[in-house]
């Protein structure tokens, strides 16, 4: 129930979300043709006015933007003194036009190719080329760019507002420009014609006053109609020069009005589409479909791996374990992960558990049987309660004490109980008195035994549990090593832990059995067990003291050469 609540919740969610965003798309899509229409409306009367003295002929040009954006068009003379051109029906003009067309006062971001000093780039007046001019310097300009390139220079050929061509030479070294000038006369085709000469002589004359108002040296004017290192000020007198100049050329400002068929000339009203309304309703339904189909795949996929579950988890105890299988990485496929991993790990668990039983009962059988021999044959009178007798028994006895005490702290560790009472200590003075203690034994076993660290390193640890884990090691190796062999204990300080390794000369661990070395009750050669008195769980108790230490402990080994077995404790 609650989660086709949640997914019928989404669904509506989704549908208005998706239904407005769509709406919204719609809506600026609208918008930006109707911006995109007005701007095409403005561009078109800018040039039709920059090209022409007067708006005398502009009725098509306006008639024809109608029939092209669907909008209604006014112009009218500055102040609204009378109408210029007139599309659709007759009605009042709102307070505010929508634009004023000026040639000589545009918006640059507007009209194409920018307007230098907000002045229609078509608005040429004087300086446009005649035919004759025309036919004269682009055969020029080509033979110019010709020259360069068969010199080894690269160029191109630009063109200044009213259709001057010039040569731009492509090289960013000013040097390389200026020679390749010199070479192909690249300054001759930049040189004004005799009627753009006069414009320009012109505009200088009627920029002199302003610049003399602003005490400014009145620099060359170029066809780009700009100051060569000239201020803000100086080109601002040359803009307003320019305007003068231009201003016989150019038809006078008028205020433009647009508006929509459906309310006249004014503010644009944005109807939908029947295409975008056709889309918001397949959007909305292809919403609801994909619910749907949504809400059908999640219910066969949460049933169906939650049913196989649910009979794995009733299967009855004692059972084979199954494993589910995982379809995915989501919640469902992560739960049967988990549940194959616990069943896995209880499998383990169980064996580990019939294993260890099996293993404590035969470590006790052969002291317990061992014990009772001895007693019954007491009771028969067979053996004689003498010293030899007694001493029998008491290793036995002590055979058992050992497992058991081995157990409990295996036990202990298992359970996270283990007591500790870590101190400073002197890793040295630990391996010597290792090496010591079991001197004796080593000696009598042709074995001999020494010690030696890196400095003095010192760390804080359990003493009596490290004495443990370091007699264990070296037992083992006194153990595994034949007459004439011998133990080396060594110690060294590693950043922030000691290294502590115990190797011997022995016959080795064969590679196969390194993983298992740990393991309780295992070790390689099952018949050495009762002769040397080994429980098994030695190196078992070295791994889960080093580890509640927070240590490490690492074995390696080649056959017929010795066995090395390192601890890395924390200072």
């Amino acid at each position: 129930m609650a989660a086709s609540v949640l997914i019928a919740v989404c669904s509506v969610a989704a549908t208005a979300w998706l239904a407005a965003r769509t709406t919204a798309q719609a809506v600026r899509k609208e918008q930006g043709q109707v911006l995109a229409d007005d701007t095409v409306i403005y561009t078109t009367l800018v040039g039709y006015a920059a090209t022409h003295p007067t708006w005398d002929d502009v009725q098509p040009v306006v008639r024809a933007l109608a029939r092209r954006t669907g909008r209604t068009i006014t112009l009218t003379a500055r102040g609204r003194t009378r109408a210029l051109a007139r599309t659709g029906p007759v009605a009042a003009l709102p307070d505010r036009a929508s634009a004023v067309v000026d040639p000589l006062h545009v918006d640059a971001s507007v009209v194409t190719g920018g307007a230098a000093g907000g002045i229609d780039p078509r608005a040429l007046g004087p300086y446009r080329l005649t035919e004759a001019e025309r036919r004269v310097l682009d055969p020029y300009a080509g033979k110019v760019l010709s020259c360069l390139r068969s010199v080894g220079y690269t160029g191109r050929i630009a063109r200044w507002a009213n259709g001057h061509p010039y040569v731009v030479v492509g090289a960013t070294d000013y040097d390389v420009r200026i020679k390749a000038s010199q070479i192909c006369h690249t300054a001759g085709l930049e040189r004004p014609t005799a009627d753009e000469t006069k414009a320009l002589t012109r505009l200088r004359t009627l920029a002199a006053d302003c610049l003399r108002r602003h005490d400014l040296k009145q620099d060359a004017i170029g066809l780009d109609f700009t100051v060569p290192n000239g201020s803000a000020t100086a080109q601002t007198c040359v803009d307003s020069a320019r305007r003068e100049q231009l201003t016989p050329y150019v038809a006078p400002a008028a205020q433009l009005y647009v508006g929509s068929p459906s309310q006249g000339t004014g503010t644009a009203v944005f109807d939908l589409s029947p295409a975008n309304t056709v889309r918001i309703a397949g959007v909305a339904g292809l919403v609801l479909l994909v619910t749907v189909s949504v809400t059908v795949l999640a219910g066969i996929r949460l049933v169906r791996p939650l049913r196989a579950l649910t009979e794995a988890a009733l299967r009855p105890a004692g059972s084979s374990p199954v494993r589910v299988p995982v379809t995915g990485n989501d919640e469902i496929g992560r739960l049967a992960a988990a549940f194959n991993d616990l069943s896995e790990r209880r499998e383990r668990l169980e064996e580990q558990r019939k294993a260890m039983t099996s293993d404590i009962a035969h470590e006790l059988r052969t002291p317990l049987g061992n014990i009772r021999s001895w007693l019954e044959a007491a009771e028969d009178g067979i053996a004689v309660p003498d010293t030899a007798f007694t001493s029998s028994l008491l290793e036995e006895a002590l055979q058992l004490q050992h497992i058991i005490d081995d157990l409990q702290d295996l036990a202990a560790a298992d359970a996270g109980t283990l007591a500790l009472h870590p101190e400073p200590l002197y890793v040295r003075d630990l391996l010597e008195h290792a090496a010591a203690a079991y001197g004796a034994r080593a000696a009598a076993a042709g074995v001999t035994v020494a010690s030696g660290t890196d400095g003095d390193p010192v760390l804080t640890a359990d003493p009596v549990r490290l004495r443990q884990i370091v007699g264990n090691l070296v037992s083992n190796a006194v153990r595994h090593t034949p007459h004439g062999g011998s133990v080396t204990l060594s110690a060294r300080r590693e950043a922030d832990r000691v290294l502590i390794e115990v190797a011997d000369t022995g016959a080795g661990i064969p590679p196969e059995d390194l993983p298992r070395v740990f393991d309780r009750f295992w070790r390689a050669d099952k018949s050495r067990r009762r002769l040397t008195g080994s429980s098994g769980l030695g190196l078992a108790i070295v791994r889960r003291l080093v580890e509640a230490h927070g240590g490490t402990v690492a074995v390696r080994s080649t056959p017929g050469e010795g066995t090395v077995f390192s601890l890395r404790l924390p200072v």
